[in-house]
Parts: C-alpha cells; structure tokens; sequence
C-alpha cells in the first residue's frame, strides 16, 4: 500500500529504537533502496547480488553491539519502511563528533516526510551520546544527496571509494551543531 500523495500523519509512522526482530525488515529496506536508488550508477551484478539474508544477519549483530544506534520506522499496517544507524565518526572531517552512517526509506515512502523524521531522531540520539555534531557521507550520484543540503547541510569533503569494484565520489555532508538545528525544526512546527 503506498502512502497519499500527501505528506504522511505523523501518527501512522512511529520512529523507535531497532530490535533484532526489526533485522529481516531492515535487510529488505537495505537492499530495496540500494537496488533503486544505484540502478545505472553502480553495477547490475552487485546490486542483482545483495543478499537480503546476510544483510539480515549483519543488522542482527549491529543493534545486539550498538542498542539504540539503529532506529526504524514504522509505518501503521506496512511495518518497516525506513531505519538510519549512527555513532562516533569513523573518519573524515575531525570537526564533526558523530556520524549518521546509514539513512534508507522504502522507495514509496520517499517525499514524506519519514528520511525527515528519521534524520532529526539520530541527531537526537548523537545528542544523548554526547556527540553534538554529524557528518553523512553520500554517494555523489545518489539523487538523495540533496535531501541533506534541504536540512542544512554543508559539503565538508569528499573522496573516492570502491563499491563493487567501480571507483565513486562519496561526499560527506556535516552539520556542526546538531541542537540548534533540532531547534530550529521544533519552531518552524515540523
């Protein structure tokens, strides 16, 4: 069932701390919006290639080893359509503390308001770790990346990665002060 053409009721989508029940549901958001989202841009054989069932295994292990890093969420009567995990930086620019290392919703949920809604949950919970500045890295060809941009990121670097056995431009988008731009959410009523 897809969503009304306009933006989603807050109260049909839930965002919640991920549990290894979620991990199957997360693994099929995962490799659905790989497979939609790259189409063309990376190849066929690797996106033809996701396994769904180790990447269920993989985000089983990753919220057992990080409780509350990975959130869902959850739509009234379809589930799961969208998750995002975050935590220390891994690397690239030192000015920012915390990193939002994923950040997926459902192709048919897109535009609604859920990417939105996730986001500003993760940047909640990098608060309450302590780390009060984010960078994303994004792949330079990924429509979404502007999604980022609209919420007030900055383009803080860029580099080149492999992903199935291609070389990409990855940008990483930071925000330097994650509670003022909850803040700023909280008064524009979002």
């Amino acid at each position: 069932m897809l969503p009304a053409m306009d933006a989603l009721e807050p109260a049909m989508v839930r965002i919640r701390a991920a549990t290894v029940a979620d991990a199957a549901a997360i693994a099929r958001v995962d490799v659905e919006t790989w497979r939609d989202t790259y189409a063309g841009v990376l190849p066929q054989a690797m996106l033809v290639g996701l396994a769904p069932e180790q990447r269920r295994r993989g985000w089983a292990r990753y919220i057992v080893r990080a409780p509350g890093d990975v959130l869902v969420a959850t739509h009234r009567t379809d589930g799961v359509i969208g998750f995002g995990s975050c935590g220390v930086r891994r690397g690239g620019p030192v000015a920012f503390a915390g990193e939002v290392f994923t950040l997926y919703v459902e192709p048919g949920y897109q535009g609604e308001g859920v990417g939105r809604r996730l986001l500003l949950h993760l940047f909640g919970r990098l608060l309450r770790r302590s780390l009060p500045s984010a960078v994303v890295w994004v792949l330079r060809d990924n429509p979404a990346r502007f999604f980022y941009e609209r919420l007030g990121g900055k383009l803080a670097a860029s580099k080149p990665l492999m992903v199935g056995g291609i070389d990409v431009d990855a940008l990483a988008y930071g925000w330097r002060d994650l509670a003022a731009v909850l803040e700023a959410q909280s008064r524009a009523g979002r």
